[in-house]
């Protein structure tokens, strides 16, 4: 399964580069059994070391060593409860407390100024038991529990915050230079990551959360929800987005595309493969992408083949920039690695790999949210009207 993003959980996740589908590693053959040094090592540290050490902790050490050396923040190591929980969000499905986390590189600062190699909230689920407390993308966690989590990994944190439904924890978080404490009552629940909303003028506005299992279905339904004629147009809203899988950003690009392509990746020692839009999409109704700093993977996908396709014209602020394709590879004892296999790149050939997708109207950086939303209505009104209200055709 490639994916444009990585998610945990959904207590967390981690931005998800472009998941392919299946489950991808699946039919990796079994590594060869051999006994090597960093057997030997483990051996000796479990029989002599003067403080007692879990085989499975050293093991697990070693596996995110090895992913180290790479320098690639996005290749991850899931132990086999959190790779489970892993699928079950992609899936939409999870229990914890509705927080997307992702890193934020080392040497660079986070959305409130933060100094980095922290974890920092990329998204928070709608209705969720964090966005009722108040909790916002870009806060920075600093604790969970009694846990300090400054230097911890996306799947450590993601642990701290599972937990039985019902039962609670106080998470820390840093929001500019101002720090405060919540207590969260975690919670079973399937997303919704589909939302339509009628505005005035006749424009629907539909909300894409996170590209789960099912959502280019739901987006096609969405549209049908809408009716025709369109005459007000569509705001495809892919705010606070972290991506998800790659053949759902696929199917939701589709429903406004007529074939063609969508986003091509190239894996090491393979040819580029080129992901086409399915026939059949709507081609006329205006249409205007809503986009910010959390729009990531898979979201950058969809904006980025839209905007390349002069499709739809996308306002806001400029993407996160996450462009590469992980894809999933269980081990042995149901644990996984997710190992960056490739780069993926938009219609035009564009890479948008730490740079991410500049809007074609800019809404400048921290603006309140309304007035992004207000802007697009704007643009989409003036497509409307220079198209004589009705459409394309």
């Amino acid at each position: 399964m490639l994916r444009a993003s990585a998610l945990v959980g959904l207590v967390a996740v981690a931005y998800v580069g472009g998941v392919v589908t299946g489950v991808v590693g699946a039919d990796d053959p079994p590594p060869k059994a051999r006994s090597g040094v960093i057997d030997e090592a483990a051996d000796r540290i479990v029989a002599k070391a003067a403080r007692p050490v879990d085989r499975d902790a050293l093991e697990r050490a070693a596996v995110e060593g090895m992913l180290r050396a790479l320098g690639d923040r996005w290749s991850t190591y899931y132990g086999k409860s959190e790779f489970t929980s892993f699928q079950s969000a992609l899936e939409g499905h999870y229990s914890g407390v509705g927080l997307w986390l992702r890193n934020t590189p080392a040497g660079a600062a986070g959305s409130g100024g933060v100094a980095v190699g922290t974890i920092e909230v990329g998204s928070v689920q709608p209705g969720s038991p964090a966005e009722v407390a108040g909790v916002l993308a870009g806060d920075v966690l600093l604790r969970v529990g009694r846990t300090d989590v400054t230097t911890a990994d996306v799947p450590t944190v993601a642990g701290l915050l599972r937990g039985e439904p019902e039962t609670t924890v106080l998470v820390a978080v840093r929001r500019g230079s101002a720090t405060r404490t919540v207590r969260l009552t975690r919670a079973t629940f399937s997303t919704d990551d589909v939302q339509i909303e009628r505005l005035a003028g006749g424009i629907s506005r539909i909300s894409v959360t996170a590209f789960t299992r099912g959502v280019g279905r739901d987006v096609a339904r969405a549209m049908a929800t809408a009716g025709q004629p369109r005459t007000g147009g569509i705001v495809l809203d892919l705010r606070d987005n972290p991506g998800g899988l790659l053949d759902e950003a696929v199917a939701v690009a589709s429903v406004f595309l007529d074939g063609g392509p969508v986003v091509s990746y190239e894996r090491r020692g393979a040819q580029p493969r080129t992901l086409d839009a399915f026939e059949g999409g709507d081609t006329t109704t205006p249409l205007v992408v809503l986009v910010n700093p959390s729009t990531a993977s898979a979201a950058e996908v969809v904006a980025g083949a839209l905007q390349d396709r002069n499709r739809a014209v996308v306002v806001g602020t400029r993407t996160y920039g996450k462009g590469s394709v992980q894809e999933p590879s269980t081990l042995s004892d149901g644990s996984a690695l997710e190992l960056t296999v490739g780069r993926y790149l938009t219609p035009s050939g564009r890479s948008l790999d730490g740079v991410g997708i500049e809007p074609d109207v800019v809404v400048p950086p921290g603006e309140a949210p309304e007035m992004a939303e207000r802007r697009a209505i704007d643009v989409l009104t003036g497509l409307v009207a220079a198209l004589g209200g009705t459409g394309r055709g």
